[in-house]
């Protein structure tokens, strides 16, 4: 799922998307573990399984980087929300918290990221949005 389009059409899925994120973070741990395991290892297979660990990693952050951007940012926190500020810090927040999952391998980000995004959803999404989220995450 990518950041919806940015034509007014109304058909939005917050939950969705916050899910996505969290999933995101779920596979850049598991990125980074591997990463760590296939480091200590210099043979020509492991050194690809390495890049292509890093390169999903890569791609994962990058992905939440675009949700927060492209559909948070610009299309559903408006400026007369309740707890505007309160949200955007949280949003930019996680876009660096992304930012140094691409640096790092430091799984300590992905928690922040975690724990985070659990923070915006408690502000942004209204109760049937949070249940619908637990539902997802199942």
């Amino acid at each position: 799922i990518h950041a919806h389009c940015q034509v007014p059409c109304g058909i939005y899925n917050d939950a969705i998307r916050i899910q996505k994120i969290i999933e995101n973070f779920e596979t850049i741990e598991k990125s980074m573990d591997q990463i760590h395991s296939l480091s200590k290892n210099i043979d020509i297979q492991s050194t690809n399984q390495l890049n292509r660990w890093i390169l999903t990693k890569e791609k994962h952050a990058g992905d939440i980087q675009i949700i927060i951007a492209e559909y948070f940012l610009t299309q559903r926190i408006k400026e007369n929300d309740s707890d505007y500020i309160k949200k955007l810090t949280l949003l930019q927040k996680i876009l660096v918290t992304a930012m140094k999952c691409k640096q790092t391998v430091d799984s300590k980000y992905v928690k922040s990221g975690n724990d985070l995004i659990k923070s915006f959803s408690e502000i942004y999404l209204d109760n049937h949005g949070k249940k619908y989220l637990d539902q997802l995450s199942g």
